[in-house]
Formats: structure tokens, sequence, C-alpha cells
């Protein structure tokens, strides 16, 4: 006998339990049953590793702190440099040593450099003393230009001109560049040098460059030719009481307006000069103001010279007659070359004809102009080469406009202009270089008619309205007039004007 947890059993009940435990083992092994035990067991979460979570959590929260680091460094470095970007533009400059350069352009259209150089120097109360301590230095720069000659060199700009005038190579083969443009650019160098301290008063690069080339040719004959390709300016003098009795306000008192051109003929009628009312005007204003006891004695000076030039005015204008820009074709030369006595020299009256693109334009030499320049016609021209052309506005900037002017041709009687009788001679003329593929332009009277009195003779109406299409005779006697020619600078007044300028100079 024994006993299990307190109960007692025999050796054969004890054998039997054994034999069934032995039994029940059997099957669970052969039938692969668990126990709820090991059910359980099998369920449970695994156990936690806590070394590799920390480990983990560790690198994580380095990475984050870098790249917050990292953000706020850029983020501050950009704020920095926005910060110092705003306070050097906020902060006045002050200059290193070294150049700081600078390049604009002025008014006139030249390009104008400067450079400021700065050194460093001694104590202020020292460099006050010193002359170089603080001094300019001004430098002009520019190009001399050389005359078209060959005829590649011309129709660069003129294209035309050979198909035009089939006889201009030949002509070319023994061309010389005249003197005078060599003159007109030293004059212009002259001009340039005396004006060079007043940069905006300068003469411009478009009037420096405004001349490609003066050439003398000869005709089959020999006999010379003036050629010259440059611009178109635009001239609005002249008056002519004979065939426009009035004009504008505006003109008549007008202190830029010359009533004056080189080409003039005797007066033909009793009709007074419009521009005589207003020079008669100026000269009662000069000696008001010349009577007044406060006028300072240099302006006293220069008004007695004025009203001896308005006097001889006058008279120039009460017995001749000159061309109206508004309404006669004719170009301008410089006054040097009209003054001069070369055979290639025009003069006031000779043949001309003007070329533009494939038109040509029959004209005279009707005034002098100023020596640094060239290339004037009048309104009348300018206004049938660009219908835009106005006394402020010139019809063409570029350097193509063709100008041949025969000297010598002038008429040994000067008369009222004859339009077609111009046009007749430039035809001839033209002959004598090869001839012309193109008809001359035929100008036509523009002048304003006014209505002759009923009881008019036709001697009388004709003196109302003279034809520029005839000449009539000249009077029997006429008193000599003074000779007019444009000055090359006008004379102006040592203080204020008594002749306030109502409208800008007419070139």
């Amino acid at each position: 006998m024994f006993s299990i947890k307190g109960k007692s059993i025999s050796w054969i009940q004890g054998a039997c339990l054994c034999a069934a435990a032995f039994i029940a083992g059997g099957l669970i092994a052969a039938f692969g049953l668990k126990s709820p035990a090991n059910k359980e067991r099998t369920a449970a979460p695994p156990i936690r590793d806590t070394t590799k979570h920390s480990e983990l959590e560790t690198k994580l929260r380095a990475e984050m702190e870098f790249e917050l680091k990292k953000r706020s460094a850029e983020i501050e470095k950009k704020s920095a440099e926005e910060i110092k970007k705003l306070k050097a533009e906020l902060t006045p400059k002050t200059p290193t040593a070294g150049a700081i350069t600078d390049v604009r352009k002025l008014r006139n259209g030249i390009p104008f450099k400067t450079e400021v150089k700065i050194d460093p120097g001694t104590i202020s109360s020292t460099e006050r003393e010193q002359p170089e301590s603080y001094s300019a230095f001004y430098q002009l720069s520019l190009k001399r230009p050389s005359p078209a000659i060959s005829l590649l060199e011309l129709i660069k700009t003129s294209p035309n001109l050979p198909t035009l005038f089939p006889g201009l190579p030949a002509l070319l083969e023994k061309a010389e560049v005249s003197k005078w443009f060599n003159t007109l650019y030293d004059n212009k160098i002259t001009r340039i040098s005396r004006d060079a301290t007043s940069l905006n008063e300068i003469l411009s690069k478009h009037n420096f460059y405004d001349c490609e080339t003066i050439l003398h040719l000869r005709t089959n004959t020999g006999k010379p030719v003036f050629f010259m390709q440059a611009e178109m300016d635009v001239v609005s003098d002249g008056s002519d009481g004979d065939r426009l009795a009035q004009m504008p306000e505006k003109i008549v008192n007008s202190t830029h307006y010359q009533p004056f051109t080189s080409f003039a003929w005797p007066k033909q009628s009793q009709t007074p000069n419009p521009m005589i009312a207003g020079w008669q005007n100026r000269i009662a204003g000069a000696e008001k103001e010349l009577a007044a006891a406060t006028t300072p004695a240099d302006r006293k000076s220069w008004l007695r010279d004025r009203i001896t030039y308005l006097k001889r005015g006058i008279e120039d204008m009460k017995y001749r007659s000159f061309l109206i820009a508004e309404h006669d074709p004719f170009i301008v030369i410089p006054i040097n070359i009209l003054r001069d006595d070369d055979p290639f020299a025009p003069k006031a009256g000779d043949y001309a004809v003007i070329v533009h693109n494939d038109k040509i334009y029959p004209s005279i030499v009707g005034d002098g102009g100023p020596t640094f320049k060239v290339g004037e016609a009048s309104l009348r021209v300018a206004r049938e080469l660009n219908s835009n052309a106005s006394p402020y506005s010139r019809p063409v900037s570029d350097l193509k406009v063709s100008y041949l002017v025969f000297p010598g041709s002038r008429d040994a009687e000067r008369k009222a202009p004859n339009y077609e009788s111009w046009r007749q001679r430039c035809q001839e003329l033209l002959q004598e270089i090869g001839g012309s593929t193109a008809c001359l332009h035929e100008w036509q009277d523009t002048l304003p008619k006014v209505a002759a009195p009923s009881d008019c003779t036709p001697e009388q109406a004709t003196a109302i309205n003279p034809s520029p299409a005839s000449a009539l005779p000249a009077p029997g006697s006429t008193p000599p007039a003074p000779a007019s020619t444009t000055p090359d600078t006008p004379v102006s007044p040592p203080t204020q004007s008594v002749e306030p300028p109502l409208d800008p100079p007419s070139r």
C-alpha cells in the first residue's frame, strides 16, 4: 500500500494508473494533440528587445537635430545676405581708391564717358591747397572722314546714280577730290575746338558727318562740274514784295527769319516788301531802348550796330527782290565757296540738279550758308522730297542726296524765277555729261495770285502778279543796293535782347 495526495492505493491500482498514463502519452504523440497549456504558450507575444529600440530612437533623433541645424544655418545665412544688401542700398556710397566709369549720351547724340579716379591723399587742409588734388581732364575723340571717290563708294548711298547718268562712270575716272571737302572738315573741327567746353552746344555727330564727298568733274567739253553727296537740311528764308506782298505776322516779326537770299534781282513793282514793316518795328524798339538812361554802354553800342544793319536791310528790300524758300526751288552752298575764284566754285545763280532716289530736280544755287555744313535746300525742294518736311524737320537725314552744279552756267541778267526755263537749261547741261535717262521734274507755280483792279492796264496787272515763268524788263535805273550775305555766326547782344525770338532759327 502507498498513498498519493493523502489517498491510499494498492500496488495494483498504481500499476493501472501508470499504464493509463503511458497509453495517453502515446495517443498524444501519435495524433499531434497539444495541451491547452502549450496552446496558450504559443499565442503569447515575443519578448521585446529594448536595447535595439533605444539605439534606433537615438539615431533618428540625431539625424533630425542635424537636419534642423542645417536648415537653420541656411535661413540665417540668407537673412544675413538680405540684411546686408538692404543696408548697402540705404547706406551712402563711400568711393574707395580706384576708378569709377560711367557712359551716357548727350542730347546732341555724342556718347560721353566719364571716369572718376580716386587716389589716397593726406589731410584735407593740405589737399585743399594742392591744385592736382581735385582736378578734371576732358578729351573729345572723333574720326575725320575720307571722301567717297569711286563708283562703288558713291552707289553705297545712291545706287541709282549709274542708271540715271550713264556717263558718270567715265567722268569719275578723272575725278579729283575737291579742296573744299578738306576745308569743310577743317571748319567743322575749328568750330568743335571752339565749342568743346559747352558740350551740349557742340556740333552734333549727325551734323559733323553730313558730307559723303565733294568731287571735281569735267564735262565732255572740259567744263567744270561740282559734285557733292550729302544729306538735306531745310532753308526757309527769302522775300519778294512783287510776287508775295503779304506774309504771316509771325514771319514778319521774327528775329530769325532772313528776308534775303544771295540770288537777287532788281525789284519790278512799287509793292513794298512785306518784311520791311517788321524791321521798322525793330528799329523803333531799339531806338527806344537806346534813349533810356538805364541802358548799359555795351548794350547801346550793340544797339547802334543793330540799327545800322536793319536800315541797310530795309534799303536792300526796297530795291531788290529775293527768292522765297517756300515757293522757289534752290540749293545752298557754303559762303566761302561762293566767294572763291576757283573755276569749280559755284556762284549764286548757277544751274544745278538735285538727285534723290530715281528723280532729278532742276534748281539754281540760291543762297550762301555756313562754312561748316553742307546739304541744304529750300523748303519747296524739301517738301517735294518728303511731304513731312518743315523748317524744323529735314526731308533726308541719310547721305543719299547728290547735288550737281554747273559753275559758270548762270544767266548774264538776273531776273525773277522762270521754272520752265530752268528745267530746259538744266536738261541741256546734263547732255554735256552724257545725258540722263530720267525726265527732270517740272515745278509748278505755288505763289498766291492777287486780283488786279479792274481799271489796271496789262502792264500794271503784270507788276501786281509777276509770273515766275516770264522775266520782266528791269527799270531804267535803280539805286545800288547793299550786298547781302549770310554770316557764319550771328552777332549777339551783350545783355538781354530787345528782339525776343519768336521762332527757332531756320537752320
